[in-house]
């Protein structure tokens, strides 16, 4: 089993930043691939980034030059650093794990493991 549990969510004003944090614990070598989903009141929960083992990176369009995702292995610590937010990135951002490389990242099925997500507002 693998543990997640994001942290750094919270209420910025557009233009603003905000960096998640996402600890995993137990069998963490399990995770060949990380995510960042988010999900807004009454839309679909939707992929925002993943990160390979090997370090290579996958972007949402509608986040691609405001976001960055990185991890730390020595503390088992994935990162979401969000930067010019917009009032569009309000949703609760969940952590996801999965055993397979990144190739379909946005696929919610093929995670095998979620956190228990951090609420981000963003007002105008």
């Amino acid at each position: 089993q693998v543990q997640l549990v994001e942290s750094g969510g919270g209420s910025v004003q557009a233009g603003g930043s905000l960096r998640l944090s996402c600890v995993a614990s137990g069998y963490t070598d399990r995770s060949y691939c990380m995510g960042w989903f988010r999900q807004a009141p009454g839309k679909e929960r939707e992929g925002v980034a993943a990160i390979n083992r090997d370090g290579s990176t996958s972007y949402a369009d509608s986040v691609k030059g405001r976001f960055t995702i990185s991890k730390d292995n020595a503390k088992n610590t994935l990162y979401l650093q969000m930067d010019s937010l917009k009032p569009g990135d309000t949703a609760m951002y969940y952590c996801a794990a999965r055993s397979l490389p990144c190739g379909t990242w946005y696929r919610q099925n093929e995670y095998n493991y979620w956190g228990q997500g951090t609420q981000v507002t963003v007002s105008s």
